[in-house]
């Protein structure tokens, strides 16, 4: 009887003790299209980050606006238990992730937009998102959207200024898709070939300040060898096309982008420095 106490407390305990990322394991069937190990360079453990302008265009209010589009992609060690950047490195529940901060401020007739999101993906998945937040702010309000992995499923969580959509949450059913924000990550860890094609699902863009159940399309994808250059197009359906230019050589930086949307980048300039300091 004795034994089989101490056993139900060890039970107790091992149970009391786990964190909820414990006992909810993300699903993940890595893309055969896609490099795992792209970001597993050295490059990335240099303690830098890269910071890449790109001249960038975007349609508010029947208008083109120009703007400076600014991409920062750098290695960094998150704890399981928040689901953040560490404080402590001699935590047990580490793991490297890759940061993409996507910032931008665009001027309008009548005040800015400032947009920043936030991607992270585990450093040997380049084609599964683990997490986004997104923030918007102009001078009607502020939104913020997140996006966590949780096993089989993302959870929506929001904020916004919006009637009807002010605090709240949902989540998207499955994980076996991209996310149109995150392409401009995750091709570049592409097989890249000539004539390479195949389908996945995407997630339409949450760059906006608006909550909405997300569309997901069947974008057909394809690759072309443009001699000193990759071009990949995503296809998501019949009226929505999105092209992107890829440097050749590592780390295959995203030279343009043009969207169906009317949003357009072109590289400015790319560094690599501790931008924190």
């Amino acid at each position: 009887m004795k034994a089989i106490i101490n056993l139900l407390l060890l039970v107790f305990i091992s149970t009391a003790c786990s964190t909820p990322q414990d006992s909810v394991q993300d699903q993940y069937a890595p893309n055969e299209h896609f490099d795992q190990n792209w970001a597993m360079d050295k490059l990335w453990e240099d303690g830098l980050a890269e910071v890449a302008h790109y001249r960038a265009e975007m349609n508010i209010y029947g208008k083109t606006r120009s703007f400076d589009q600014v991409f920062i992609t750098v290695k960094e060690e998150f704890n399981k238990e928040w689901n953040v950047k560490t404080d402590d490195y001699q935590r047990e529940d580490l793991f490297s992730v890759m940061k993409v901060n996507k910032f931008a401020r665009i001027e309008t007739d009548n005040y800015p937009y400032h947009y920043l999101s936030s991607l992270f993906f585990k450093r040997d998945q380049p084609d599964q998102l683990h997490k986004m937040t997104h923030t918007g702010q102009e001078w009607c309000g502020n939104t913020f959207k997140q996006f966590l992995i949780e096993g089989t499923n993302y959870a929506y969580d929001y904020n916004s200024y919006f009637d009807g959509t002010g605090d709240g949450e949902m989540g998207i059913s499955g994980t076996d898709f991209l996310w149109e924000d995150q392409l401009s990550y995750a091709l570049r860890a592409l097989k890249f070939e000539d004539g390479l094609t195949f389908e996945n699902k995407v997630v339409e863009s949450q760059i906006n300040t608006k909550v909405r159940t997300p569309t997901i399309y069947n974008a057909q994808f394809s690759v072309v060898d443009k001699s000193d250059s990759w071009q990949v197009e995503a296809k998501l359906d019949a009226e929505k096309t999105n092209v992107y230019l890829f440097e050749k050589d590592y780390p295959n930086l995203l030279i343009s982008q043009n969207s169906w949307n009317g949003y357009k980048l072109e590289l400015d300039s790319v560094s690599r420095y501790q931008y924190w300091r």
